[in-house]
């Protein structure tokens, strides 16, 4: 059994051909995923997802990037996380790569997504780009330890790693990791233990080799799991075995 712990289904390139795309997931045992929020304009779709598909479940949430969505508040992420099918306050975090100028706006919104996930009791979903240190101290001013959660899609240090871990987090690895020229990821990852790790596909982007270039799905995990358990000498299976038991230990609200 697999778990693809960060996807985006809504978006139009799995979307309009879901069923076949969860009919892959289940021929490659792939047995839940975690569809991710990125504006709360598009949330509907995810909850709509979420809630027809009992091994889908959804986050609420806005991304780093988008700028010109409207404001976001505590009390409006509690609200719409008010819900069994919703299980995670994310995707947020920090992303200096793609913009630039005064981005306290950025930070101010990071900074709501942890005091609802902690008053909600949901675990938070990070992401984190040319910004790590920074996405560290708020985490620690604003007690993100208190709700948990993941850093997504990871490509930072070691060092950043540890300081995530140290606040309770479970370190995500991506289809980056099986690329040949990701020789840090590599080397992060068979250092951070396996109690830590989630496996992911953020599809539709970063699609694993041997699916590089190609539009990525929930199904190719499985890439992503096989090439830990290559990186740290250990079965496949008990790479399956860990992180489905870690995304079930940190979405602790799945039932079922």
């Amino acid at each position: 059994m697999l778990v693809d712990s960060h996807c985006h289904l809504d978006f139009p390139e799995i979307a309009d051909n879901l069923e076949s795309v969860l009919a892959l997931m289940k021929e490659n045992a792939v047995e839940r995923a975690l569809c991710v929020s990125v504006t709360l304009e598009d949330f509907p779709r995810v909850r709509r997802i979420a809630e027809t598909y009992p091994h889908i479940h959804g986050s609420v949430g806005v991304h780093p990037d988008y700028e010109a969505v409207a404001p976001v508040s505590v009390t409006e992420l509690i609200k719409l996380a008010d819900n069994p099918r919703i299980v995670a306050i994310g995707e947020t975090g920090l992303d200096y790569y793609r913009l630039q100028g005064d981005l306290e706006w950025q930070r101010e919104r990071f900074r709501t997504h942890i005091r609802a996930a902690r008053e909600c009791g949901k675990p938070l979903i990070i992401h984190t780009r040319s910004a790590a240190e920074d996405t560290l101290r708020i985490m620690r001013e604003e007690g993100a330890d208190k709700a948990g959660g993941v850093m997504h899609c990871f490509t930072e240090s070691m060092e950043i790693a540890q300081g995530a871990m140290d606040l309770g987090f479970y370190i995500s690895f991506s289809g980056i990791v099986t690329f040949k020229n990701a020789k840090d990821i590599k080397a992060v990852a068979t250092q951070v233990p396996l109690e830590s790790m989630l496996v992911e596909t953020d599809s539709p982007y970063l699609a694993p080799v041997p699916y590089r270039g190609r539009t990525n799905q929930p199904g190719y995990v499985k890439h992503v799991a096989e090439e830990i358990g290559r990186l740290k000498g250990i079965d496949f299976a008990q790479v399956c075995a860990a992180t489905t038991d870690n995304y079930l230990r940190l979405f602790s609200s799945i039932e079922g």
